[in-house]
C-alpha cells in the first residue's frame, strides 16, 4: 500500500478522509490518497500566493536552471516512472516508458530550452519605441486527467512556474501515483516551496475549489467536454485567463492512393494506442470506397493479431482500461453500436486472461462497420478501444463526413500524396491533423482544439503566452 499525501507550501501532509487508489489490471487496492476540500486548497492558495513575488523576482534564466534540475531528477527515475504509470493507469509498461516517461522529462527541458530563447518584442515608431514584456499572471490552476497523468501535468507545469507563476495542480484521483513522485522529485531538488503545490482529491470538491478560488488568476485544465463546460461556466465570469482541452471524435482519411500495408499500422496505433484513452485518438476511420474491400480484411487482420494482457509483458499491446467503470461505459457504447446496426467485426468483449489479470478492465480492440456516419456511436466521444469504419465516395464526402461532429481537436489524413493529403487536411475542422503519421508531435507548435473541443491554445510561444500577461511599454524620444 503506497500512502500518497498533498503537497503544499513544501511539505507532504495527510487528511481525515482518504480515497483509495485501484490498479485496474487486477482489481487490487495499490494506494490510499488524500481526500482534501477547499481547506487543503486555501492552504495551497496561501503558500502559493507568499511564494509569488520571491519566485517572480529571480530572472528568467534562474527559473530555467530549476526546470532543469527537475529534468535531471526525473529522467533518473524513469523506470519508476514508467512502472507507476503502468500501475495505475493499466497501460503497458512499454508505452509508458516511450511516452510518459521521456516525454515528462522532454517538457521541462524544452520549455527550459524555449524559454532562454525568449526575446522581448520591440515595436519602433517615429518618435517612441514600445517595449512589450511577458509578467506573471500570479497563481495558476492547473487540473489534469488520468489518461497521461505525468505528462499533461509536466506540460502546464512547466511553462506556468518558468513565466513566474506559482502552481496549484489536481491530478486525478484515479491516478495520483506520478503526481506525488513529482512532487518528490520538486522537494528533493529543493524547489522553493509554495512554487509547486500539488493537492489531491475528487474534482467536484477539489477541482471546483480551484476553479472558483478568487485568488487563482488562471485556469488551465485537459478533461471531459461535460466537466469543462462547467469550468468555463465557473470561470468566465471571473475573468480568469482559461485553456480548456476537452474531448474529441476525431477523424482518420484514408484515401484511395494510400500504400495500406505501410499505413495499417499507424492507423491502427491512431485508434487503440493506451486502449484508445487518448483524446487525440482516431476513432472514426473513413476509407475510400476504391479500397474498401482491400482496407477492411487487412485492417481487421491487424487489429486481431494486437496482444492484449499484462502490461508488465513486452509484447503487450493494450493494457487494461483506467477502470472498471470507464469499461462499462465502452461497453455501453458497443452495445449501442449493435443496437444501431453495427457489425462488430472484431473484439467487443473482455480477453480470457490468467489471474491475476483475469479480474481486471480489459477489453478486446473493437472494430465496428455498418453504421452510419452520424450515427451516435460515430459522433460520441467513447474514450476507448472502439473505432468505427465508413466508406467515401470523393474526397469532398470525406471532408463533409469528417466535419459532422461537434468536435475538434485532431485529425489524420493518409494519402500517397502530400499535396492531396495536405489539401484535405486543410479543410478539416479540427486543431491538428497530421498528414500520413499520428502523434508526431514538435513541442513547439499550438496544441488545442475547436467547437466542443476547447479553447485556447498551448505548446511553444502560445504556453509562455498563456502562462504570462503582455505588457506594452511606450517610451516616446525626449
Amino acid at each position: 500500500m503506497i500512502i500518497i499525501q498533498n503537497y503544499i507550501n513544501g511539505k507532504f501532509q495527510s487528511t481525515d478522509k482518504n480515497i483509495e487508489d485501484i490498479n485496474p489490471a487486477t482489481g487490487e487496492i495499490i494506494a490510499s490518497i488524500p481526500k482534501s476540500n477547499s481547506n487543503e486548497v486555501q492552504m495551497a492558495v496561501d503558500a502559493a500566493d507568499k511564494a509569488r513575488n520571491t519566485w517572480s523576482d529571480l530572472s528568467l534564466e534562474e527559473r530555467t536552471q530549476w526546470l532543469d534540475k527537475i529534468a535531471d531528477s526525473l529522467e533518473s527515475r524513469s523506470e519508476q516512472i514508467a512502472s507507476l504509470e503502468s500501475l495505475d493507469t493499466g497501460k503497458p509498461v512499454s508505452l509508458a516508458k516511450a511516452v510518459d516517461a521521456s516525454r515528462s522529462v522532454a517538457n521541462f527541458r524544452f520549455f527550459a530550452d524555449f524559454a532562454r530563447g525568449y526575446s522581448p518584442e520591440k515595436f519602433e515608431m517615429d518618435d517612441a519605441t514600445n517595449h512589450v514584456i511577458l509578467k506573471p499572471v500570479g497563481i495558476a490552476g492547473l487540473i489534469t486527467p488520468w489518461n497521461l497523468p505525468l505528462y499533461l501535468l509536466s506540460w502546464k507545469i512547466a511553462p506556468a512556474i518558468v513565466m513566474g507563476n506559482t502552481v496549484v495542480a489536481k491530478p486525478s484521483e484515479l491516478t495520483p501515483l506520478t503526481a506525488n513522485l513529482l512532487a518528490e522529485v520538486i522537494h528533493d531538488v529543493g524547489l522553493p516551496k509554495g512554487v509547486v503545490n500539488i493537492v489531491h482529491g475528487l474534482g467536484s470538491e477539489v477541482g471546483q475549489s480551484i476553479v472558483e478560488h478568487p485568488k487563482i488568476n488562471l485556469i488551465s485544465f485537459t478533461g471531459g467536454t461535460m466537466t469543462g463546460r462547467k469550468v468555463a461556466e465557473t470561470a468566465a465570469p471571473m475573468f480568469k485567463k482559461l485553456s480548456l482541452e476537452l474531448g474529441g471524435k476525431n477523424a482518420t482519411i484514408v484515401l484511395d492512393d494510400i500504400n495500406l500495408d505501410e499505413a495499417i499500422p499507424g492507423i491502427a496505433r491512431s485508434g487503440f494506442l493506451n486502449q484508445g484513452q487518448v483524446c487525440l485518438c482516431g476513432s472514426r476511420i473513413f476509407v475510400s470506397d476504391k479500397i474498401w474491400d482491400q482496407f477492411v480484411p487487412k485492417f481487421v487482420a491487424y487489429v486481431k493479431n494486437m496482444k492484449v494482457g499484462d502490461p508488465a509483458s513486452p509484447d503487450s499491446d493494450l493494457g487494461a482500461l483506467v477502470s472498471f467503470a470507464h469499461r462499462d461505459k465502452v461497453e455501453s457504447y458497443i452495445h449501442l453500436a449493435q443496437r444501431e446496426g453495427g457489425e462488430i467485426l472484431c473484439g467487443g468483449k473482455a480477453p480470457k486472461l490468467e489471474s491475476p489479470f483475469d479480474n481486471g478492465a480489459f477489453l478486446e480492440p473493437t472494430v465496428v462497420t455498418g453504421l452510419s456516419h452520424l450515427s451516435r456511436t460515430a459522433t460520441e466521444e467513447i474514450f476507448g478501444p472502439v473505432v468505427t469504419l465508413h466508406p467515401f465516395k470523393s474526397d469532398e464526402n470525406a471532408i463533409e463526413m469528417a466535419n459532422c461532429t461537434d468536435y475538434g481537436l485532431a485529425g489524420s489524413v493518409w494519402s500517397g500524396s502530400t499535396d492531396r493529403g495536405t489539401k484535405v487536411a486543410e479543410k478539416i475542422e479540427t486543431g491538428m491533423v497530421w498528414v500520413n503519421t499520428w502523434l508526431h508531435r514538435d513541442l513547439r507548435v499550438p496544441f488545442g482544439g475547436i467547437k466542443d473541443s476547447g479553447i485556447g491554445r498551448e505548446g511553444g510561444r502560445w504556453s509562455l503566452g498563456f502562462f504570462s500577461e503582455a505588457i506594452n511599454i511606450c517610451v516616446k524620444e525626449s
